[in-house]
């Protein structure tokens, strides 16, 4: 039997959301939402999805009161992430959420509560651990062959111009999204602490906004982290690179190994150097954008823990740990000094008439 599915949030990052569910047999979207009904039409030309017997809304509320579904995605601003989610999950209907999957410490912990208290699924999009060489990555520091892990370095070197906020005016603002940390840079913050194998227990982190005056937040963020084995780690993210994007890369440095990877979203080797271990060429992969091709094992994934009655790979609690790292990073800022976790609670709008800027 087929999960009815609806998608809340129509804009740029839905094109990935629908051509997953697409091709999973297993779906029936039965329902679109977006508060202008206009980036229906444009999300349906750009992925060749036919509106014939799909209902249409632009309120969410609507949508839940008419609808019985089995399960959302939500792809709407980052300021609305929570809310949305936990109408749908106190309404019992598993949840897929975009990152950041809130802007607050608080909400987070309401969504991985009621999802809980419901019995229901909630799943975060940090798709870029399904790549076949960060999952392959993965295996090899759990078996122990890159021996103790010492440190790791997430660096994000973008360009994101004027055009592109225009694009949607929540971009780039404290209440609604954040800088380019919470934005671009917590897919690979979110890898790097995957790889570490030990919780985060202290955070010290700058920020600039050097170039992007229109905006509230961050155009660079530079943090050290420390993890309770010991390790430490390294995030220098930016859409401040001159003209245009220059390289992604995590990079894991461990006694009996070196690994880096790169490409477009994270999904070529550029070192692979451990001890008795050997990686082929078949885990590079070329996707055509950033994105890659993790929503569709994503929504495999999540539908599966469904039908298994498991969680899903990124559930709330891991969805929740870039969000924390990046909050103590902001935090840190703010204040001037170390901050350490767990953080109990802070929200992006705490950072509003922050310092960014050198004079």
């Amino acid at each position: 039997m087929k999960l009815r599915y609806a998608l809340i949030g129509c804009g740029r990052i839905a094109v990935n959301h629908i051509k997953a569910i697409l091709i999973n047999k297993n779906i029936d979207l039965v329902a679109l939402c977006d508060i202008d009904l206009q980036q229906i039409n444009i999300l349906a030309e750009k992925t060749g999805l036919s509106l014939e017997g799909i209902n249409l809304y632009s309120s969410h509320k609507d949508l839940l009161k008419e609808e019985k579904l089995d399960f959302v995605g939500i792809a709407t601003d980052s300021g609305s992430h929570a809310k949305i989610a936990i109408d749908c999950l106190n309404k019992k209907i598993h949840v897929v959420v975009e990152k950041p999957m809130a802007l607050s410490i608080q909400d987070a912990d309401k969504m991985i509560k009621i999802a809980s208290k419901n019995k229901v699924k909630l799943a975060v999009c940090h798709q870029n651990r399904f790549n076949k060489v960060i999952s392959k990555l993965k295996q090899t520091i759990d078996k122990k062959k890159m021996g103790k892990i010492n440190y790791g370095v997430a660096n994000i070197r973008w360009n994101r111009n004027a055009d592109y906020y225009k694009q949607a005016s929540w971009r780039g603002k404290w209440a609604t999204d954040g800088g380019c940390l919470m934005n671009q840079c917590i897919h690979n913050i979110d890898l790097l602490l995957w790889m570490m194998v030990s919780q985060v227990v202290e955070v010290y982190g700058c920020l600039r906004n050097n170039n992007h005056k229109y905006n509230e937040g961050e155009d660079l963020g530079i943090a050290i982290l420390k993890f309770k084995n010991g390790s430490l780690g390294v995030i220098e993210g930016t859409v401040d690179i001159y003209e245009e994007n220059w390289e992604e890369t995590l990079s894991v440095f461990g006694k009996n190994g070196v690994v880096e990877i790169g490409g477009k979203s994270v999904n070529k080797i550029n070192l692979w150097k451990i001890k008795d271990s050997v990686v082929g060429d078949n885990c590079n992969e070329a996707p055509p954008n950033i994105y890659g091709f993790g929503h569709n094992l994503l929504y495999k994934d999540f539908v599966l823990s469904i039908k298994d009655k498991r969680e899903p790979l990124i559930n709330g609690i891991e969805g929740k740990k870039a969000l924390e790292v990046i909050l103590a990073i902001y935090k840190s800022h703010k204040d001037g000094k170390n901050v350490f976790l767990p953080l109990k609670s802070f929200e992006s709008t705490k950072m509003v008439n922050s310092k960014l800027n050198i004079i």
